[in-house]
């Protein structure tokens, strides 16, 4: 499944889910499924190097191909018949490349992966989770004409009582003339059919322009639109957006994406939603999922939502870059508020001088924010997770981003998790001041204690007035390992750091969210210190990394249930 809705009435589209041929590098040969991780086949368990995937199409007649794959890990050479069609880095945004005038018949993908680590990958190295290997998300033909929709933005504003929206539209043409084209673009309401009315008149909204041969014409409209409902966690409703692209009288081209009303900002140290203040009780989630590694199925998705609503959260963290589309489709459904991060975790700055960073954390910010700049679920945009914000060379490079983000994106405020206490030299930066603290298990003292010196040093520095969120506390725990001494890796010990973390911060107004670390035990690298986690996974989880609960999770249900 690609998305949980269908994105075309016009354009033709065909998921290449299946079974692939895949041949390593030392030319051992495996069939494996797309998409999945290589991790998944008995043979390849910790296989970390380059491979190439293969795939026979068939074309029924001449036409444009667009191919686009969700999620390669990491690196990915994709050719057509034997010619290059585009390079990509970076397992979490998707990327499509245009074949022009594929002739009828057989056709051969040809996708070549690395998922190794060296210099020329700084963002996937050695790390606190598993660099998974293979097309790991869904993979998607479609055949277009030679003009057709690359992307539309949809960004809600509440001015005086009063629901507009920008709608922004990005128009590809594909051959060597000029064109005449008008856009048309309507709202839909999924659950009655009804289609909403702009406030100025009835119909839907349209433009025409003018392609140039070979450009990439961007439009902007912005209307008011009649008889709309908000969308929030308690009520999270959806509408269709959908945009068809004509040539005179005939219709070429379509693209439907889901959107909802609902503005996010900070006012003081709050963050408001709608108008009204919100509080983030969340957990950090990895895609990482028993035997599925990071190719985690809707079935799964859906269950990992469940059981976090199940345990009073209303908010997630995709620790730490871009998530599955599918997985933000579920948080727009059922309301779950969402801060998603580009890319990178706990790079010192070394690893940030990499000739190789710069580029790389700039194309993930693209691709994220233009690929899921419609999911209302997202309310904050982090970057940079525990990286080297206490140095000069660390605070350029969040500058950099934090700005990057403004431009493609001013609608939802900003923030990033550091654990450089007491010496980060950036918290003036972002629009919410965000900090990772884990007294009562790296540091064996009160949490009330170690917490109220944090919050004292953001006082005083550039966090002072701004929203403050503690994105990460928590505590390992084994799953099974019961202990009446409540020792270190048990289960009691666990529930016991949580719960004393909760009671400290359900007493604080001064806080805007807390998020656990973390939903699900995931799998580490066996490199560096992270081989010293019990069975190679980093245990913080409430659920083990088959969702069965630990005694924590019961601990997080009965205060997240107390927590405004």
């Amino acid at each position: 499944m690609i998305r949980l809705f269908e994105q075309h009435e016009i354009r033709r589209q065909k998921e290449l889910e299946g079974m692939w041929r895949y041949v390593r590098e030392d030319g051992a040969e495996y069939s494996l499924p797309v998409p999945g991780c290589i991790e998944q086949h008995p043979q390849l368990l910790t296989w970390r190097g380059k491979g190439t995937f293969y795939k026979k199409i068939r074309c029924g007649r001449k036409t444009n191909l667009r191919l686009e794959f969700k999620g390669v890990s990491h690196t990915a050479d994709v050719f057509f018949d034997g010619r290059f069609v585009m390079h990509h880095y970076n397992a979490y945004t998707g990327f499509a490349g245009v074949v022009k005038d594929a002739a009828p018949g057989t056709h051969e993908i040809r996708v070549e992966t690395d998922n190794s680590f060296g210099e020329a990958s700084a963002l996937h190295v050695p790390n606190d989770y598993y660099t998974y290997g293979g097309i790991t998300r869904p993979a998607v033909l479609e055949e277009i004409g030679d003009l057709y929709i690359r992307n539309v933005h949809f960004t809600p504003v509440l001015e005086r009582g009063v629901w507009h929206a920008g709608v922004e539209a990005e128009i590809e043409n594909l051959t060597d003339a000029e064109k005449e084209i008008r856009l048309e673009f309507t709202l839909t309401d999924p659950e009655t059919g009804d289609v909403l009315n702009v406030a100025s008149g009835s119909g839907p909204l349209t433009v025409s322009l003018t392609v140039g041969p070979g450009e990439v014409r961007k439009v902007r409209l912005k209307a008011a639109w009649d008889g709309v409902q908000a969308w929030s966690p308690d009520s999270p409703k959806l509408y269709l957006l959908g945009s068809v692209l004509y040539e005179g009288g005939q219709a070429l081209d379509d693209l439907i994406d889901r959107v909802a009303f609902r503005q996010i900002r900070v006012s003081g140290n709050r963050i408001l939603l709608n108008g009204e203040p919100i509080f983030l009780k969340g957990f950090n989630r990895h895609e990482d999922c028993g035997p599925v590694g990071c190719a985690v199925p809707l079935q799964l998705m859906a269950r990992d939502l469940e059981l976090m609503r199940e345990a009073g959260a209303n908010a997630v963290r995709t620790c730490h870059y871009p998530n599955d589309e599918r997985f933000l489709d579920l948080c727009d459904e059922r309301g779950l508020l969402v801060w998603e991060e580009n890319h990178a975790r706990g790079l010192g700055p070394e690893r940030m001088c990499n000739p190789n960073f710069d580029r790389q954390c700039r194309d993930c910010i693209n691709e994220m924010i233009a690929q899921h700049y419609n999911h209302p679920s997202i309310v904050i945009w982090g970057i940079l997770n525990e990286c080297a914000s206490e140095t000069e060379t660390g605070r350029q490079k969040y500058r950099e981003q934090l700005e990057q983000i403004r431009r493609l994106d001013p609608s939802r405020p900003t923030t990033f998790a550091t654990c450089r206490h007491f010496t980060d030299i950036c918290l003036d930066l972002p629009d919410a001041v965000s900090f990772n603290l884990y007294a009562g298990w790296y540091e064996n003292v009160p949490v009330k204690e170690r917490y109220e010196r944090e919050m004292e040093w953001i006082a005083g520095t550039g966090g002072a007035g701004k929203p403050v969120i503690v994105s990460e506390f928590g505590a390992g725990a084994v799953y099974g390992y019961r202990d009446r001494s409540r020792c270190k890796w048990s289960e009691e010990r666990q529930a016991d750091v949580i719960r004393e973390n909760l009671e400290v911060f359900r007493e604080d107004n001064r806080l805007s969210g807390v998020f656990i670390w973390q939903f699900a035990d995931c799998r580490v690298t066996e490199e560096e210190w992270f081989a010293g986690r019990p069975k190679c996974h980093n245990n913080k989880g409430v659920v083990d990394e088959y969702r069965r609960p630990k005694a924590a999770f019961d601990t997080v249900r009965e205060l997240y249930a107390g927590m405004r």
